[in-house]
């Protein structure tokens, strides 16, 4: 059995991204960590900072909990993700913890700097996880990883790049036969549906949710998808794990190729 770490910016970026690929996963017997860089501190017009945050660890916890996987908040707050070196740090001691053989995160390129800051830490904690001299300043430090784990991006949130260009996407999941249990992993987010509503506009978090991962299965011939790319740039692994532990739950797509 393999262990997954998906990694994102925020509580609810896995469920609505991700979370039909780690109820397969889990179904199949392998190990999942859910992790978010903040707890949302910043998800409220009319709570504190602390109070919203721990009710967001609650709900994502409860979320993994769904499933039977572990819930980690690394540390970070709203709009504070930066990559420096005291953040690529502490992210790589969270890899050395968790000891992941594959790592999903968010995308490269998406709609926000939390995001975009989280895939770039993140890739590069896969790279000095394993540097046994590169401390990272816990106070009791886990051992360095064997080796580099394998790296994929989950979609940006609507698919797109902020260019309007289509997300680069290698493969796509079939999540149909698990879309309720991604339904019910989303809903125990229940604190953000008023603040959608009134900093985003978006009054139905579920129902955005359902159409995004409608379009992602219809590249593939899916009811419901959730699409991935993995990275290969050199000297990141370069085969298949994730794809071959998903097996028939997946179609390939065709692209250009990426890194």
């Amino acid at each position: 059995m393999s262990r997954v770490l998906a990694i994102h910016a925020h509580p609810d970026d896995v469920e609505i991204l991700a979370g039909g690929t780690m109820a397969l996963l889990r179904r199949a017997g392998h190990t999942v960590t859910i992790a978010t860089m903040s707890a949302g501190d910043c998800g409220s017009a009319d709570r504190s900072a602390e109070e919203i945050s721990g009710m967001r660890r609650k709900e994502a916890k409860a979320a993994a909990g769904l499933i039977g996987a572990d819930y980690r908040w690394c540390g970070f707050f709203d709009l504070a993700i930066f990559n420096d070196d005291v953040s690529r740090r502490r992210v790589t001691e969270v890899l050395r913890v968790t000891r992941p053989d594959i790592v999903v995160t968010a995308s490269p390129v998406d709609y926000m700097a939390d995001h975009e800051n989280t895939s770039a830490l993140v890739k590069d904690a896969c790279f000095a996880a394993p540097a046994a001299l590169y401390a990272t300043g816990s106070p009791q430090p886990a051992n360095a990883l064997i080796s580099i784990p394998h790296l994929y991006y989950m979609d940006p949130l609507t698919g797109r790049y902020p260019d309007e260009t289509d997300a680069i996407r290698d493969f796509c999941v079939d999540v149909g036969e698990v879309f309720a249990t991604k339904q019910a992993m989303l809903a125990n987010h229940v604190s953000q549906r008023e603040w959608l509503r009134r900093h985003h506009g978006m009054d139905d978090y579920m129902l955005q949710m359902e159409t995004s991962t409608r379009s992602s299965g219809e590249t593939s011939g899916f009811q419901f998808g959730e699409c991935f790319r993995q990275y290969r740039g050199h000297p990141y692994p370069q085969t298949p794990l994730l794809q071959d532990l998903l097996g028939v739950a997946i179609k390939v797509i065709p692209n250009k190729g990426s890194t």
